[in-house]
């Protein structure tokens, strides 16, 4: 789950990592208001949304005025702010977040990760901030600074003072850096997030350091043990199907496809997907509907799955393991007579019972495809789409 930059200040700031001063508003008459209680002379102006590249798509403006804090908010509340990472939808702008200006002498880059190869959570800096980590490691691989973690021990003072070192902090700067590096630590481990990003961490005019922009993600399936994070959760930001499938405990990411795919188990979600692209055609969605194939679990499946108006073809592909293809083949056939699907269906089973599963599916007395193997169910599925296939064979609600 991702959460805004407001949101992960505040968040960080209460772990001990210093930011600016800025306030929230959801209108442009708002904004102007929040920027006369912060004072100053300058203000950033930056769209609240969960994507990177802000700056470059117009999302962040510095203002000298009311009037321009005025006109800034009216060129995105509304619209959808595009940019590298949000695809040509982009994503909508409802709330804004309005700093004063600070007087920035150097930006540094910061981030903690998790590395798989190592296990652990590594951190990962450079002295070129401001700048995209994705830029910074073509252009100056040597800037960066990495160093993990021990989990046994935590982060130890020593390693944040060695990063100060390498990075060139100053040794005015450096107790700063410490206390920086280990409140973004803490808020890591604490907290369950998979990436706490500082983008540019600030040296300051008046020497400090502050964390000028910030980004941190987490793990979804912590968020029961942090209902304060949970909350934080902005479903304006998420793909529509997704969120929807969040809500009815389903794994589902929605893609630009037209084969939509229900199917158990994340590895066979992706064998699936992939079978589909090998037979010439384009997943709609990944759907994971865990081990427990119910009909209810089955007929919300394909709910979501028809929520996406580009699905031309359905394919269920269950292995049925802890479960058995007749409970599964009953469940698929109770949630076709309950939901309406006007596109084709193909059902492949294997596993446990498939036989029994089978028969269920011949003498349910609707047009279902069968399929006994996985490369047969996508070939089906893509003849399905492309209208190869014998007219008669979609699915239809029996009341």
């Amino acid at each position: 789950m991702d959460i805004h930059e407001y949101q992960a200040k505040e968040v960080l700031s209460n772990f001990g990592v210093a930011v600016p001063e800025g306030a929230l508003a959801y209108s442009p008459e708002q904004a102007a208001y929040r920027a006369r209680e912060l004072g100053g002379e300058k203000w950033i102006v930056k769209a609240q949304v969960h994507a990177g590249g802000r700056g470059k798509a117009g999302g962040v403006k510095l203002c000298d005025s009311d009037v321009e804090i005025h006109e800034a908010c009216e060129d995105m509340f509304g619209k959808k702010l595009v940019t590298h990472q949000t695809g040509a939808d982009g994503k909508g702008i409802y709330r804004v977040y309005v700093e004063a200006a600070v007087p920035i002498e150097r930006e540094i880059y910061l981030g903690l990760v998790l590395d798989r190869s190592s296990q652990r959570v590594m951190i990962v800096a450079s002295g070129e901030g401001g700048m995209e980590i994705e830029d910074i490691s073509a252009e100056k691989p040597d800037s960066i600074v990495r160093a993990i973690v021990e989990p046994a021990v935590g982060l130890r003072d020593f390693q944040c003072r060695q990063i100060a070192f390498k990075l060139g902090i100053e040794p005015g700067l450096v107790q700063q850096m410490v206390r920086t590096l280990q409140g973004c630590y803490r808020a890591f481990t604490e907290l369950d997030a998979t990436m706490v990003e500082i983008n540019p961490l600030v040296v300051t005019g008046d020497n400090r350091l502050l964390a000028l922009d910030a980004k941190m993600t987490f793990d979804d399936n912590a968020l029961f043990r942090h209902p304060q994070i949970a909350e934080l959760r902005d479903k304006s930001q998420e793909d529509p199907r997704e969120a929807r499938a969040a809500d009815r405990g389903l794994s589902y990411v929605g893609l630009e496809g037209n084969i939509g795919c229900i199917v158990n188990g994340a590895g066979l979600a992706m064998a699936t997907m992939d079978t589909i692209k090998l037979a010439g055609g384009e997943p709609a969605n990944f759907l994971d509907i865990g081990g427990g194939a119910t009909p209810e679990r089955v007929a919300k499946a394909f709910r979501l799955v028809m929520s996406d108006k580009n699905v031309q073809a359905i394919l269920v592909n269950i292995f049925a393991g802890i479960n058995r293809c007749d409970w599964v083949a009953e469940g698929v056939v109770q949630a076709l007579r309950e939901v309406e699907v006007d596109v084709p269906v193909i059902v492949r089973l294997a596993g446990t019972n498939v036989e029994e599963g089978q028969k269920i599916l011949a003498q349910s007395g609707l047009p279902i495809i069968r399929a006994s193997t996985l490369m047969e169910a996508a070939e089906r599925s893509v003849g399905a789409w492309r209208n190869d296939l014998s007219q008669g064979v979609k699915v239809r609600a029996v009341s």
